[in-house]
């Protein structure tokens, strides 16, 4: 079993890396995990106030029910992946199960933060991409797709996105076993990624 870690800036392009690495593997071999779905529940706080929640911070994530979910599937368990409402800011009642595999993807802006989960990876990958780019796509994504005025994403932006990313996403990247710029267009860089969980694998 392989267990590999892909941190990034928001828009940085950590997801088409994902996908291109599962689709290059085969479904069959890869679970993922993404770190959106381990926010802390949020539903005990009054509606008014969950709009004020950073969830770019650490503090927004439940590290120790990560923790034990990663180190059962490096055990052979399984684990009940939990289900994430962003609209209304809490869990939902539901799982989903999640069956361990030769391959144990975690996903997200701060999967390299954590040293105790850090320790657990076998590869630790940060995908880079120019302050620009992922501005522009964090525009194109929450304007197209999430309805929100371009003055709104500039403002978060501003006040939350690029503070915290300076602060704690950009240092993890020297934890980092392999920096991955350009993202998802960097297709030699996922070549020898693949090539490497191939050959690992393998021995």
């Amino acid at each position: 079993m392989l267990i590999i870690g892909i941190a990034g800036g928001t828009g940085s392009g950590k997801t088409t890396v994902v996908n291109k690495i599962i689709d290059k593997l085969g479904k069959n071999e890869v679970v993922l995990l993404p770190l959106d779905s381990y926010y802390k529940d949020s539903s005990h706080v009054p509606v008014e106030k969950r709009q004020l929640i950073n969830f770019d911070h650490p503090n927004a994530f439940d590290w120790d029910l990560l923790r034990n979910h990663i180190a059962m599937l490096k055990e052979g368990k399984s684990i009940e992946q939990p289900m994430y409402d962003y609209i209304t800011c809490s869990r939902l009642p539901q799982t989903i199960h999640i069956e361990p595999k030769d391959v144990i993807i975690f996903e997200g802006i701060m999967s390299l933060y954590d040293k105790e989960i850090r320790d657990m990876m076998d590869l630790k990958i940060f995908v880079d991409a120019d302050p620009d780019e992922r501005l522009i796509r964090n525009i194109e994504r929450d304007v197209v797709s999430r309805g929100r005025t371009y003055q709104a994403v500039m403002e978060r932006y501003s006040r939350v996105l690029k503070p915290m990313h300076e602060q704690f996403i950009e240092p993890s990247k020297r934890f980092a076993d392999l920096i991955v710029p350009q993202g998802g267009h960097n297709n030699v860089a996922i070549k020898i990624l693949t090539m490497y969980i191939k050959k690992n694998l393998k021995d």
